[in-house]
C-alpha cells in the first residue's frame, strides 16, 4: 500500500530529512585520508542523538551502524570499521534518521582529498542524474518517467546504471511503497500523486551495471571492480514542482571551506 501523507506529516518528515543533511554536514568536516569509516559513523551517531532523533539505519535488519559507508567499488550498505580512507578515494555516506516518528533518508559521495578528473565527473554527472529525476516526480508522471531520466543521463557517458537497489517511498517505515528503480520507461510504473513521499538516489558505475552481494550479508560492490557514486534526496511528489525534503547545501558548505 502506498501511504500519501498530510501536510503536516510532510512537514515532521521534513524536520527528519533536513537533520540527514546536518548530519552528513558534519561527517563531511572530518573526511581524510586516514580517517576510519567507524569514526565517522561514531560522529554521525552522537549527532543524532544530540538532536533528539535516532539513527534510522542501526538495527535495521539488523544492520550494525548508523551510516552505511561505501568506498570506491563498494556501491551501498558498506558497514563501518577500521577501514582508512585514502587519498584519491570516493566515499558515498548514506545516513537515516527518525524523528518524531518519520525517517528521512539521504545519501552524499565525497571526494578524499584529490581525486581523479574520472571521478569527478562520475560524482557530478550522478548527482545530475539525482536532480533529472526529481524534475520528473510530480503528479501525473510515473515512476518510470523519474528512472527514464536517470538511465538516459548516465548511460549517455558509458556508465552503468544498478538496477538491482533501487530507491523506495518513505514516511513513518524507512522503506515503503513504491519502489523508485533509476532505469525505467517514459509512462511506465506507479502513477505519482499528490503528497507522496519518495527516496529517489541514483546509484552509477564507472564500469558495467553489475553488482554482487559481500560474504558480510550486506555490503553490494561493481561486478568489475570499478568505482560506483550515489547520491539521494527525499521528495515529495507536489503539482508541477517537485518539494525537495532533505538538502546538500549543509554538506556543500563544509566542502567549500575545505
Amino acid at each position: 500500500m502506498i501511504v500519501i501523507k498530510t501536510e503536516a506529516e510532510i512537514e515532521i518528515q521534513r524536520e527528519s530529512s533536513l537533520l540527514v543533511g546536518k548530519t552528513l554536514a558534519e561527517v563531511a568536516k572530518h573526511i581524510a585520508p586516514g580517517v576510519k569509516t567507524i569514526f565517522l559513523d561514531k560522529i554521525a551517531e552522537t549527532f543524532i542523538r544530540d538532536h533528539k532523533a535516532e539513527p534510522g539505519f542501526k538495527g535495521y535488519g539488523g544492520f550494525p551502524g548508523t551510516l552505511c559507508i561505501s568506498v570506491n567499488d563498494q556501491v551501498v550498505h558498506g558497514i563501518p570499521g577500521q577501514q582508512e580512507l585514502k587519498e584519491g578515494d570516493i566515499v558515498s555516506v548514506d545516513c537515516g534518521v527518525l524523528k518524531n516518528g518519520f525517517y528521512g533518508d539521504s545519501a552524499y559521495t565525497f571526494a578524499v582529498g584529490e581525486v581523479s578528473e574520472e571521478l569527478k565527473l562520475l560524482m557530478q554527472r550522478t548527482k545530475e542524474a539525482l536532480y533529472l529525476g526529481i524534475e520528473q516526480a510530480v503528479v501525473g508522471n510515473r515512476t518510470g518517467d523519474i528512472g527514464y531520466a536517470v538511465q538516459q543521463h548516465a548511460e549517455k557517458f558509458g556508465y552503468g546504471v544498478v538496477r538491482e537497489l533501487v530507491g523506495h517511498g518513505v514516511g513513518r517505515q524507512l522503506h515503503e511503497k513504491p519502489e523508485v528503480p533509476n532505469y525505467g520507461r517514459r509512462g511506465s510504473g506507479v502513477k505519482l500523486k499528490e503528497n507522496m513521499v519518495l527516496a529517489i538516489e541514483p546509484m552509477i558505475n564507472l564500469g558495467v551495471r553489475n553488482v554482487r552481494q559481500e560474504a558480510d550479508g550486506w555490503t553490494i560492490r561493481t561486478l568489475d571492480r570499478k568505482p560506483s557514486a550515489h547520491f539521494e534526496h527525499d521528495v515529495a511528489i507536489k503539482n508541477g514542482k517537485p518539494d525537495i525534503l532533505s538538502t546538500f547545501s549543509y554538506i556543500e558548505e563544509v566542502l567549500d571551506k575545505k
